[in-house]
């Protein structure tokens, strides 16, 4: 259920934030297309979303595993999707191997952050490579988020290492807070657009839970988690961070 939760709310919240930022030209026929790339793409989820509707996508995954799998979503694919997908084994840190400067209208990064100890030579990188006025989109773990699902699960002792530290205890991974992360893009000239929490509620379900069968009690959780990472000052405290900005 949280992966589902996860995919629905970022489908929303990016497809709002390019409807705002590249809007369809009045009387326009066919829909802009843009260049896509996706720094650890995983499955594929949200990269071959942005290739079924016609915009030219390049995925660049560093796991092996990972890589293997996206490359079978993309066969299953129609032609022409397949067509507008790239599939390149990279590292997000070395862009610059792969791709002149400048060369794509937006750049996706989810999931990516919390694996590498230092970001910011991976932001810098992935701004190197966005057009100006291009959208850079950003899922983090929410440094303020494990302290919370710790406490709903009533673990105190991993409530207070969590407060203690700047990411999820014992798991390997490290967290953002939105003030800092913030800071670092204006450093290399993105400035914030927009932010949303994801996974307000649901987080501390357990992986075994699992969708609900009843479409109207589907539509309402995804209803109260998509209002909730829209509104103070629940999305502050969500699992995950959206964050989107625009080059300079």
């Amino acid at each position: 259920m949280r992966n589902t939760v996860r995919q629905e709310l970022v489908a929303r919240q990016l497809d709002e934030q390019l409807a705002a930022h590249f809007p369809q030209p009045a009387g326009a026929h066919a829909r802009r297309r843009l260049r896509v790339l996706d720094i650890g793409p995983g499955p594929g989820t949200q990269a071959l979303r942005l290739a079924r509707a016609g915009h030219l996508v390049t995925g660049l995954e560093a796991d092996p595993a990972m890589l293997a799998a996206l490359r079978t979503a993309v066969a299953a694919e129609s032609p022409d999707v397949r067509d507008r997908f790239a599939v390149i084994q990279g590292d997000g840190r070395e862009t610059g191997r792969h791709f002149g400067p400048a060369c794509f209208d937006v750049v996706l990064c989810h999931g990516v952050l919390s694996r590498v100890a230092d970001p910011e030579p991976i932001l810098a990188a992935l701004a190197r490579v966005l057009t100006p006025g291009g959208l850079l989109s950003l899922l983090v773990d929410n440094g303020d988020a494990p302290a919370l699902r710790a406490g709903l699960l009533g673990d105190w002792a991993a409530v207070l290492d969590a407060l203690a530290s700047d990411g999820y205890p014992g798991h390997g991974r490290r967290a953002d807070r939105r003030g800092p992360l913030t800071a670092a893009l204006a450093g290399i000239g993105v400035a914030l657009r927009g932010w949303y929490g994801v996974r307000v509620f649901t987080d501390a379900a357990c992986d075994l839970v699992r969708v609900p069968r009843d479409a109207r009690e589907l539509g309402l959780l995804l209803a109260a988690e998509e209002r909730a990472g829209r509104t103070d000052p629940y999305r502050a405290v969500a699992a995950l961070l959206h964050l989107c900005g625009v080059r300079d």
